[in-house]
């Protein structure tokens, strides 16, 4: 992340709109069950909300600054593995949730994305819920995005692109320039 965009994300202000705006807006009438996997928590805005909607939170961080950074501010109370999203060191089928918070675009490529869709649907337990949200292309997104990765998901293509990750039923709702999706991994047959 640039300079900018990590300032940003380290902030309160942020901190505060997760917590107020954001999630709730996201989490909206979501269960997540007792065992909950983040994906791309960075710096824990995200995380501290979550603590308290799930028994059991694993958070997986592709950044080792940012991961060392999260077992310093959680310690005990979330197990946080240095890894790639789309390449998961996890147990198929061991949890109930999988979620992500605007970080999706910062996934290297669409092919990456995609793996790292499929590498969720693979750790859910069969019905369980992978959901999250992203900011929409714009102008300003792209500006505080400069000299960063930046690979916007359209939202238009996610419901295909998660079902061919092996979910079934898909959800994707846009609204204050973000979108937020629900998809649940088919049930055992």
């Amino acid at each position: 992340m640039n300079l900018i965009h990590r300032r940003l994300c380290a902030s309160e202000k942020w901190a505060r709109g997760v917590e107020n705006d954001l999630l709730p807006w996201a989490l909206d009438g979501v269960r997540l069950g007792p065992r909950t996997l983040e994906i791309g928590p960075g710096y824990g805005a995200t995380t501290r909300v979550l603590l308290h909607r799930t028994d059991e939170l694993t958070a997986v961080e592709a950044d080792a600054t940012y991961a060392a950074r999260l077992r310093h501010v959680f310690g005990d109370r979330v197990t946080v593995v240095h890894a790639d999203g789309a390449a998961l060191p996890l147990p198929d089928g061991y949890f109930d949730s999988v979620v992500c918070f605007t970080m999706l675009h910062h996934v290297p490529s669409p092919g990456a994305q995609d793996r790292l869709f499929a590498e969720a649907c693979r750790v859910l337990r069969p019905g369980g819920l992978f959901t999250g949200c992203d900011a929409l292309n714009s102008w300003g997104f792209r500006l505080i995005h400069l000299g960063d990765t930046c690979v916007p998901v359209p939202p238009q293509t996610l419901p295909g692109r998660l079902r061919g990750a092996g979910f079934g039923e898909c959800d994707v709702t846009t609204g204050k320039g973000s979108f937020r999706f629900l998809a649940y991994r088919k049930e055992a047959a």
